[in-house]
C-alpha cells in the first residue's frame, strides 16, 4: 500500500510520490516567538511530528526544516511593553516553544531556520521578482503586483474580486496611499523610527511577513519541496502569497502537496485572548489538575487533523482516562516482564502482522490517527486483561511468546505517534504527593467508594476509581463488597 495525503491544493486524496525516490523534503511554517504557545500551537505541532514520525518509520529519509519568525510587529509590541529589545523576546519564546514541544515529546527538527539569518536570501528573492516584473517600489516599500500572477487564488480557492489584501504592516490607508492596487502586498516595509532595519537596494528596512517563508524554503530545501504543512488559518493570505512570490521566480511549483491542520476551539468557540478562552501550553500542563503531556497527544490524534478541534474539559478528561489505559499497556513489559521470563532486549521479535496491518492501513490513509489509536487500544486492553489475570490468578492465559509479541508491538506502534510509557514513579509524580499516594490514603479512598457506591452515590464511586486509575492504581471488584487494589 502507498501513503495517500489530502492536497489542500487539488482539494482531493493523492498517493504521495516524493520528487526523488525515499527522499522526503517538508517545512513546516513555525511560530511568530513573541508569547508562549497556545493549544492551537500543540495541536499544529503534534499533527505534524507524527505525520514525519510515521513517513521515517515508513522507510523514507526525511529532511524536515520549521522557521521561526523573529522580526514582526507583534515581537516589537512586546518587546516596547517589555521595555526589551526584539532579539531578546525573540531568543525568550524561542526557548519557550522549544521547552514546550520537547514536553509533548514533539522531536525538534532536522534544522530550524530564522528569518534575520535569510535577509540575504529574502533580498535576492524580492530582487528577482522586481527584475520579472512581480513587484513594484513606493516610497521605500515594496510590494507584490498580485494581478500579474495568474494563479493567484489556486490554492484558497478564492477569486480576486472577493479577497482582501494580506498582513503588510501597515493601516489599510497608509497602504492605499502608496499601492498600485489594494490587493498588493508587502514584500520589503521601509524604515521606522526605533525599529530594527537592514539596508537594501530600496532603502534600509525589514522584509514583510509572506516574503520570509518563500525565501527560507528555497534557501533550505531548494525550489519545489514535497510536503508544505501549516494551520488552516496560514492557507490564505500566507500560502498563497508564499506561491506567488516563488513560483513566479522559479516557474517551478513550491510543494507538490499542501497540507493544512484544523482549528482548535474551546467549548465549542474560537479560542481568543479577548474571550478570554485562551489557553497556553505549560498553564495547562502545570495546573494542580492538569494532563500528563501523553494525554495531551492523545487528544489531539483522536481526532483527524484537517477537522476542527474541541478543547472541553469532557474531552480532556477522556483523554485522561485513555492514557491511563495505554500507559498501563505500555509498562506491561517492565511490570510483569521479569517475572515472566521475557528478554526485555530482544529486539528481533516479530511484531503482530495483524494489527501492524490495521495501523498502517489507517495511517496510510491520510494519517488517519483516530483508526491508529483505535489499534492501540485494542492492544493495551488485551494487556490490562492478562495483567488482572496475573493479579488474580497468578499467571496469564496466553503463551509467554505471544504475550511479549502483543506487548512489543504495542510499544513500537505508540512510538510512531510519540506516545511514550510513563513508568510508575513518574505517574506519581502527576499526583499531589512528590512520592504518590500511599496505601492507607488508598484504603481511605477505597472504604469511601464502598460507602458511595451502598448509598448508590454511583458518580462519587466512579470518580474515585477514575481518580485512582489517573495515579496508577487499578481497583477489581470482587464478588461479596470485596474490592482490591494494585498499582
Amino acid at each position: 500500500m502507498s501513503v495517500v495525503i489530502y492536497n489542500t491544493l487539488s482539494r482531493q486524496k493523492e498517493t504521495f510520490e516524493p520528487l526523488s525516490p525515499n527522499q522526503v523534503k517538508m517545512y513546516c511554517c513555525g511560530v511568530t516567538v513573541y508569547d508562549y504557545c497556545h493549544l492551537g500551537h500543540a495541536r499544529s505541532y503534534i499533527v505534524w511530528d507524527t505525520v514525519r514520525r510515521y513517513l521515517t518509520w515508513r522507510g523514507y529519509n526525511v529532511r524536515y526544516v520549521q522557521n521561526f519568525t523573529d522580526i514582526d510587529d507583534k515581537i516589537l509590541t512586546r518587546a516596547r511593553k517589555e521595555k526589551s529589545s526584539m532579539e531578546a523576546v525573540a531568543k525568550k519564546y524561542t526557548a519557550a516553544y522549544l521547552e514546550d514541544m520537547a514536553r509533548l515529546n514533539v522531536l525538534e527538527a532536522d534544522e530550524y531556520t530564522y528569518a534575520t539569518h535569510t535577509i540575504d536570501g529574502i533580498k535576492r528573492l524580492i530582487h528577482e521578482l522586481e527584475q520579472k516584473g512581480y513587484a513594484y517600489p513606493a516610497e521605500g516599500d515594496v510590494y507584490y503586483s498580485v494581478r500579474k500572477f495568474e494563479g493567484y487564488g489556486k490554492l484558497s480557492g478564492r477569486k480576486l474580486e472577493d479577497m482582501r489584501a494580506g498582513e503588510s504592516g501597515r493601516t489599510e490607508t497608509q497602504q492605499t496611499q502608496i499601492k498600485q492596487d489594494p490587493f498588493d502586498f508587502a514584500l520589503w516595509k521601509s524604515a521606522k523610527l526605533d525599529e530594527p532595519a537592514w539596508e537594501s537596494p530600496w532603502g534600509p528596512g525589514r522584509p514583510g511577513w509572506h516574503i520570509e517563508c518563500s525565501a527560507m524554503v528555497r534557501d533550505r530545501l531548494g525550489d519545489t519541496i514535497d510536503i508544505h504543512m501549516g494551520g488552516a488559518d496560514l492557507q490564505f493570505p500566507h500560502h498563497e502569497n508564499e506561491i506567488a512570490q516563488s513560483e513566479a521566480v522559479t516557474g517551478a511549483p513550491l510543494s507538490t502537496y499542501w497540507m493544512h491542520n484544523g482549528m482548535v476551539n474551546v467549548e465549542g468557540t474560537k479560542m481568543s485572548k479577548s474571550l478570554g478562552n485562551f489557553t497556553t501550553i505549560r498553564n495547562l500542563l502545570d495546573a494542580p489538575d492538569g494532563p500528563n503531556p501523553m494525554a495531551i497527544r492523545m487528544f489531539v490524534m483522536q481526532s483527524q487533523y484537517r477537522m476542527p478541534l474541541d478543547f472541553t474539559e469532557s474531552a480532556i478528561a477522556a483523554a485522561k482516562k485513555g492514557w491511563a489505559t495505554l500507559n498501563d499497556g505500555l509498562n506491561f513489559g517492565q511490570q510483569y516482564g521479569k517475572n515472566l521470563g521475557w528478554k526485555l532486549n530482544e529486539t528481533d521479535l516479530e511484531l503482530e502482522a495483524a494489527a501492524v496491518q490495521q495501523f498502517q492501513a489507517s495511517m496510510d490513509d491520510d494519517f488517519n490517527t483516530p483508526g491508529a489509536v483505535a489499534v492501540l487500544f485494542g492492544l493495551a486492553k488485551e494487556l490490562q486483561r492478562q495483567s488482572n489475570l496475573i493479579v488474580h490468578q497468578g499467571s496469564p492465559d496466553a503463551d509467554l511468546w505471544t504475550l511479549q509479541q502483543h506487548w512489543r508491538t504495542l510499544v513500537q506502534l505508540a512510538g510512531v505517534l510519540g506516545l511514550e510509557a510513563q513508568n510508575q514513579e513518574e505517574s506519581a509524580t502527576d499526583s499531589d504527593s512528590t512520592n504518590g499516594i500511599s496505601d492507607a490514603e488508598i484504603e481511605k479512598l477505597v472504604e469511601a467508594r464502598s460507602l458511595a457506591k451502598q448509598s448508590k452515590n454511583y458518580a462519587e464511586s466512579d470518580r474515585i476509581r477514575d481518580d485512582l486509575k489517573a495515579q496508577g492504581i487499578t481497583l477489581i471488584d470482587k464478588p461479596g463488597g470485596v474490592t482490591v487494589w494494585h498499582r
